[in-house]
């Protein structure tokens, strides 16, 4: 029977005797949760788990995108497309989406860049149009003197390698690498970071009918896989971060149970990175009709993960983001005469 164990988070400043660091960050735990796909869940102390495991789950996460993993990171959204589901055409122009870019660098430590839609429903972007969306945005921002990371979300190895050549310095792939097959060797020929997110098929029928047999573990079985499979690319673990992939191919109850169970990926060992803003689920669930009515949502969201050590949160609202983040901090993470 296989076991998995997810630590359960805690940030309260009382700290257990004996309690561990979560991935070398700001949570800890003393328990766990045992979880299989034909036992019940139970918890046990944390002493009680495998050591190999256990390194896993406490051992400080390398820096990604020469940022440190030992506090919470916000990655901005800038969708230069037409039709994205939340703000499709709003900075189409190079100009405009180049101001947005810079807007975000205030707030978020790195500007993820997109030129294709890939919301439910959404078809596939040719690449010479992909490349006109991006590359000229992302050689604006640098050439204005940005220092920032900036993130390619693309599919497609010709995209990633233009948008590298033209400055970016990490590749978000909602496909997991498994859309293109010339994405991995390049990425592991150029040597950036990597995103590695889940997904349940194409963006054009993803939410005709997504099945699990039980959610959690399976998202967590898979993304065990695609890191293999970068692995035996030639790309190094530890510049890879993993996205659950919520929203895609997934119910609001599957997105629900992955959020509830975020802290089992810790025992991936890489940095976690959560991508839920703005998303259908939030919508319905907070009566929320217009995508851009569900910041207050998304907050809430963003707010679970940070309880749960998500080390990289991808959000549209940025500022409003940060300042949640700040009073966060404030009130479960920093030492209260800093605040002061």
């Amino acid at each position: 029977m296989e076991y998995y164990y997810r630590p359960i988070p805690m940030i309260d400043p009382a700290r257990a005797a004996g309690a561990l660091p979560l991935a070398g960050g700001w949570c800890w735990f003393d328990r766990v949760e045992v979880l299989s796909r034909s036992a019940a869940p139970r918890v046990i102390p944390a002493g009680e788990v495998p050591e190999p495991v256990l390194h896993r789950l406490t051992a400080p996460r390398a820096a990604f995108a020469s940022l440190s993993m030992d506090r919470p990171r916000l990655m901005g959204i800038l969708n230069v497309t037409p039709d994205s589901f939340s703000d499709g055409g709003r900075f189409c122009s190079a100009e405009v989406a180049v101001r947005q870019g810079q807007q975000i660098a205030d707030d978020a430590e790195i500007v993820d860049i997109g030129g294709e839609s890939t919301r439910p429903g959404a078809r596939e972007v040719p690449i010479a149009e992909e490349i006109s969306r991006t590359v000229p945005v992302i050689e604006a921002l640098r050439a204005g003197g940005m220092r920032a990371p900036i993130s390619i979300d693309t599919r497609k190895a010709s995209v990633a390698a233009a948008a590298i050549r033209g400055g970016a310095t990490l590749v978000n792939d909602v496909s997991g690498l498994s859309f293109d097959p010339a994405l991995g060797p390049l990425i592991a020929r150029e040597g950036v970071p990597l995103v590695l997110m889940h997904s349940q098929g194409l963006p054009e029928t993803m939410q005709d009918d997504p099945r699990y047999g039980n959610v959690l573990l399976d998202v967590y079985d898979e993304l065990a896989r695609r890191l293999a499979r970068a692995e035996a690319m030639g790309i190094d673990r530890r510049n890879i971060a993993v996205d659950p992939g919520i929203g895609f191919g997934k119910t609001a109850v599957h997105n629900l149970a992955l959020l509830r169970g975020l802290s089992l990926l810790h025992g991936l060992g890489c940095p976690i990175l959560l991508g839920a803003s703005r998303k259908r689920f939030i919508g319905s669930i907070g009566r929320a009709e217009a995508p851009d009515a569900r910041m207050p949502g998304s907050l809430a969201v963003a707010l679970t993960g940070f309880a749960q050590g998500v080390q990289i949160t991808r959000v549209h609202d940025v500022a409003e983001t940060r300042q949640a983040l700040r009073l966060w901090q404030a009130m479960h993470t920093e030492p209260l005469e800093e605040m002061a």
